[in-house]
């Protein structure tokens, strides 16, 4: 995200998940609070003015639905119920009540945070992501996921994709094996730290030759980037 970063509200009576979703949320760039029940929750809300909340629905006190409903009644401060009902009945009630979106635990926090950007993007609280990027003989579109070399549409499987996205978005900025799975992968994933070397080693065979401005370059003892001699 670029420019002042986005600030989220936790309101969720778990300890556990509150840490997790704090760690997982600061780690993608936003400032975060925390409340373990719903007065406390609205009590935040009305001195912080975050960005978006994520509002659990069973809560001490004053349940998700009483503070969604206050929060409603002067903001229009986008809200994500996270319950661990997932009830039809449940989403809807949400969604009418005013909720921008709404996901059953257990979740996978890559989705999660696929979803805040989503409802941030739609609220207008963050610029919509280039989901193209294009340098001298290299086009990777994750709309369509697809890679072409020269105008050559090149096989290539989703995660090789997602692999070459992230590091070409950020140019000669090196990432470490555990960030790439982290990132690329899921912050739940516990696969082999190889299991990057092979894709851009695959990415690499496919990719041979192809510019002299830019290529996979290894950084020896901490990771990969994608290099750059030109800017973008």
């Amino acid at each position: 995200m670029s420019g002042v970063s986005k600030r989220i509200l936790i309101v969720e009576d778990d300890g556990n998940i509150a840490d997790l979703l704090r760690l997982y949320l600061e780690r993608d760039g936003f400032q975060t609070d925390a409340a373990s029940d719903g007065a406390a929750g609205l009590k935040l809300f009305e001195s912080l003015n975050p960005d978006l909340v994520l509002l659990d629905i069973m809560l001490p006190g004053m349940d998700g639905w009483e503070v969604l409903n206050a929060i409603r009644l002067s903001s229009r401060t986008p809200v994500i119920m996270l319950t661990a009902k997932n009830q039809t009945s449940d989403k809807v009630q949400g969604l009418e009540m005013g909720a921008d979106d709404y996901i059953a635990k257990p979740f996978e926090m890559k989705e999660l945070l696929a979803r805040i950007h989503a409802v941030l993007r739609r609220s207008g609280g963050e610029p919509v992501r280039a989901r193209r990027i294009q340098y001298e003989g290299l086009t990777v579109d994750m709309e369509s996921y697809t890679l072409q070399v020269h105008g050559q549409n090149i096989d290539a499987p989703p995660k090789e994709l997602e692999l070459l996205f992230h590091l070409a978005s950020s140019p000669n900025r090196v990432y470490t094996r555990n960030q790439l799975l982290d990132e690329v992968w899921g912050f739940d994933y516990f696969g082999d730290s190889r299991t990057v070397d092979v894709h851009i080693k695959r990415l690499r065979e496919k990719l041979e030759g192809a510019s002299e401005v830019w290529n996979l370059k290894t950084v020896w003892g901490v990771g990969y980037k994608f290099e750059t001699k030109d800017p973008k």
